[in-house]
């Protein structure tokens, strides 16, 4: 029950994260990659929308994966969630850089 009560802050603080950049109120485009620089955003306002979004459904995803931790101990399911929760940040980076990346970026 611990780890799942880890897993669910960790998913709640993704969608703080995205609530936060989805209600923006700066001028200034959140980033996506640690400790690097956001490129230049023709239209910050929906650009910080859109990654508003990414980072809620993230957040959800990544809750739902982890319900099998709610069951009895030594669960075969943990492991499908470890495996999940990599292939989720994998497609994750893939939507970033295909959608919203390149609907945003200054040409």
């Amino acid at each position: 029950m611990i780890s799942f009560l880890i897993w669910l802050f960790i998913g709640l603080s993704f969608i703080i994260l995205g609530i936060y950049a989805f209600n923006a109120k700066k001028e200034v485009a959140f980033g996506f990659w640690a400790n690097a620089e956001v490129f230049s955003v023709n239209n910050v306002k929906s650009y910080n929308r859109a990654m508003g979004k990414l980072w809620c459904v993230f957040g959800l995803i990544l809750i739902v994966l982890g319900l099998p931790l709610l069951k009895k101990q030594n669960s075969p399911f943990i492991l499908f969630s470890s495996l999940e929760v990599m292939a989720e940040a994998i497609v994750t980076m893939a939507v970033y850089v295909t959608v919203i990346e390149k609907k945003y970026r200054k040409k």
